[in-house]
Parts: structure tokens; sequence; C-alpha cells
């Protein structure tokens, strides 16, 4: 068992950062209002004043909010905190300080506000949005607040564990099935198979594919040539020209990229393999 999550997690980290350079996390409206309704409640719970702006990566405001009783050019400057979080992916204290120090020209720049109360949202690096916080007791105070925003966000991606007990796993690969959707990223199949199947092109998936149980002979490459759309993003067919064939047996693992015709010309039965589905 430790073979195989070594070779899963490797190949899924390897797929990932290829697959990288194509994708880009954004905040959602719902991620947006759980920023603001943190922070909100983190101000009444100290019984301070204030108004929370949350913008996108572009410094585009997404959610607004002021408690009663706030000064109204507090949402003003909270959505200049914001913005200039986002847009200089630094929190505001960082500029506020700088000029503090002397570089007071930096003043000069356009909608640029640096005061602190303004935190970047950043997930695995990448900027995605920021909260902006203007009007509580102290400077500090908003700032205070706005983090509290940002980690109602980061808490809410904390991935959850998903544990599938062997009864489950085992009923799986009895019958072929779906053990987990990560829809927009990955899957996880433990397939079964009894014959031969058809030719299948995956535009969208990378199939990783690690051998239990059987033999199979498997056809990669070469060209479909009656490739049916059957669903988005899949093909399927019955005539293949060309390819390498391999032999698959137990303990055997292949990663398939997207795009690459596959074919299970040959199976015993039954034949049992995981596959990872990585979008």
């Amino acid at each position: 068992m430790k073979t195989i999550t070594t070779f899963f997690l490797a190949a899924v980290a390897a797929l990932g950062a290829e697959m990288t350079v194509m994708s880009k996390r954004t905040l959602t409206l719902e991620g947006a209002r759980m920023a603001m309704d943190a922070v909100i409640a983190e101000a009444k719970k100290n019984n301070a004043g204030g108004v929370v702006a949350v913008v996108d990566d572009g410094g585009n405001l997404m959610a607004l909010n002021r408690i009663d009783g706030t000064f109204a050019a507090g949402a003003n400057v909270a959505i200049g905190k914001a913005r200039t979080a986002a847009l200089f992916q630094k929190p505001t204290k960082f500029f506020e300080e700088v000029i503090g120090k002397g570089r007071t020209s930096m003043v000069a720049l356009n909608d640029f506000t640096p005061l602190q109360g303004g935190v970047p949202i950043l997930i695995d690096g990448q900027i995605v949005g920021a909260v902006g916080v203007s009007g509580a007791n102290s400077a500090a105070q908003d700032e205070e607040f706005a983090r509290s925003g940002v980690a109602a966000v980061m808490n809410k991606l904390q991935a959850k564990v998903t544990f599938f007990e062997a009864e489950t796993v085992k009923a799986g690969f009895d019958k072929g099935a779906v053990l987990f959707d990560g829809s927009d990223k990955y899957m996880v199949h433990a397939s079964r198979r009894e014959k031969p199947g058809e030719v299948e092109v995956h535009h969208r998936d990378a199939d990783i594919v690690y051998v239990l149980n059987g033999t199979a002979k498997l056809v990669t490459g070469g060209e479909l040539r009656d490739g049916k759309t059957t669903a988005p993003g899949e093909v399927r067919g019955t005539q293949l020209e060309g390819g390498e064939e391999r032999q698959l047996k137990p303990g055997d693992a292949i990663i398939i990229p997207a795009n690459v015709p596959h074919w299970f010309k040959e199976v015993s039965e039954p034949f049992q393999y995981y596959v990872v589905k990585v979008r």
C-alpha cells in the first residue's frame, strides 16, 4: 500500500505542476461574503465599529458592509485599502511604514491607500483578492479584523480528508465504481474489466493507472479512426491504428496524458486497477 500511495502522490504532483500554467484560482462571491461576515462578527464581538470591503485579484469590489454608526467615508477608505493590498500583493501596513520612514513619493501613486487595514488573500502564493477594514477603534484593530476575514476564507479552503474502509474499496472493485469525485480537480476510480473495451480519448483528463489484479494488453497512442463524442471532452471508438502495446500485470503503473488514445485490447477476468483522473 505504501508503494501505491507514493506512486500516486508523485504522479499527481508532477501532473499538477505541469497543469498550473493553465489554471488560475479565483475568489468566489461566497468566499467574499464569508470574509465580510467574519469581519463584521469580529467587530461586533469587540464592540467596535467598522466598514469591510472585499475585492478580487484585480481590485474590483465584491462585497461591502458598514456597521451602524461608522463614519460614511470609511467605505471609500476600506475599498482603497483592499484594492491596494490586492494590486500590490502586500498588507497596506507595509506601505504605511515605508512612507513613515521617508519614502513619501509613493503617495503620488494612483488608487493607492497606504493605511493599515488592508490584507491580501494569497492561496499557494497566488493572489485571489484582499480584505480592507476602516473605522475600528484603531489602525491595528483595522488590520486585526481584516486578517480575521482572510482567515475565514483560508480555513474554508483546508482540504478535507476522505477515508474509505476496506469493505467500501472491495465493493467498488467488485463492480467497478468511482470512489471519489473531485469534480474540477481529480477523480479516483476502483476500476474493473472483464472484457476488452473501446478505444478512449480523454481531452481533459490524464489517467494514472495502478494494476492490482489480473493482466491486460494496453495499446497507447496511434490514431483513432472512427471516434465519436460520447460526453464533453470524451471520445470513444473501435478502430485504433498504430500505437504501442504493453502487457500490464499486478504492480505495474502507467500515466496516460490527456488526448492520448488508449485501448484495453485484451484483459483477463477480472482485471482490477486504480485510476486517478487528473484534470
